[in-house]
């Protein structure tokens, strides 16, 4: 591909959901040189001084379908020239459809605003195990989906078009710093999902690839996120337990083998340069002490 110039050098970019990786997207942006502004959502108003003592706008945003945004703030949040939504939708109610109704809800607010860029933090997930490899056209409808909910609240972002250029992320499963698989499954028996194949984004990565798409220009396109590197589950579990001291799961052979996905990151990769700081789950970085 060739060279493509920045197209948003000290433009101001909003970040829905500045959470575990949207914060950590924030103050990478405010260090950039590539955003003149920085404004991040939270449903937590503590966490409003924390955005304040790095510099980032921050707004107290629920986002409650039967609700409504509140005019004033969300016109003021959504004054940008990109908007990055990074809402995971276990951060919704427990509702079926919520997930989907708010991002119904923020495409409006989002198309009745100044911004003409946006990308969307989307799942693997939607995937179905398959036991092949997933590319994006696999899955476009929610029917399709092992996700359905994401899916369609893709496609309401989508919707945006052709007026907005909308880029699609949707990223394996994300890890780094205190997300450490090993500390989830620690001391486990028996399992039987050891043999197959891992799909995960360092959150660095994750961070670095959205920079990278930021500053090369966005498309009105799908793409997958993920190392480039599929080690086993067993090898990830054992191998994280063991940096922290802690019990190693075990594993046994299912008389049925498991199905399973592998994610191809071929078209991120025909689009856009990026070295990935971790090709590689086993050599991922991790620490016990890190917050927000």
């Amino acid at each position: 591909m060739s060279e493509q110039v920045s197209k948003v050098e000290k433009k101001r970019i909003s970040i829905l959901g500045c959470g575990w990786l949207g914060f950590s997207l924030a103050k990478r942006l405010l260090g950039s040189g590539i955003t003149s502004m920085v404004k991040g959502s939270t449903t937590s108003e503590a966490k409003l001084d924390i955005f304040a003592g790095v510099g980032i706008d921050g707004y107290l945003l629920p986002l409650n379908p039967d609700a409504g945004l509140d005019a004033d703030i969300s016109g003021s949040f959504f004054d940008a020239d990109i908007v990055v939504i990074a809402v995971p939708p276990r951060m919704s109610q427990n509702v079926a459809g919520n997930y989907t109704a708010q991002m119904q809800m923020v495409a409006e607010a989002i198309r009745q605003s100044p911004a003409k860029e946006v990308i969307f933090v989307s799942s693997t997930g939607v995937y179905r195990d398959l036991s092949q490899t997933a590319v994006e056209r696999d899955v476009q409808l929610p029917e399709q989906s092992a996700q359905p909910e994401m899916v369609a609240a893709e496609n309401a972002i989508a919707a945006l078009r052709p007026g907005k250029t909308v880029t699609i992320l949707r990223l394996s499963g994300l890890l780094g710093y205190n997300r450490i698989p090993g500390k989830y499954v620690k001391g486990q028996k028996d399992m039987t999902t050891g043999d197959i194949p891992v799909n995960y984004i360092h959150r660095d990565d994750a961070v670095g690839i959205i920079l990278a798409v930021v500053r090369q220009g966005l498309q009105n396109e799908t793409f997958n996120i993920t190392a480039p590197f599929h080690p086993t589950r067993s090898e990830v579990y054992v191998d994280s337990c063991a940096q922290f001291g802690w019990e190693a799961p075990t594993f046994r052979k299912p008389e049925v083998p498991p199905s399973f996905k592998v994610i191809s990151g071929d078209k991120f990769g025909k689009a856009y340069r990026y070295d990935f700081k971790y090709p590689d789950p086993l050599l991922f970085h991790y620490q016990l002490d890190e917050g927000l």
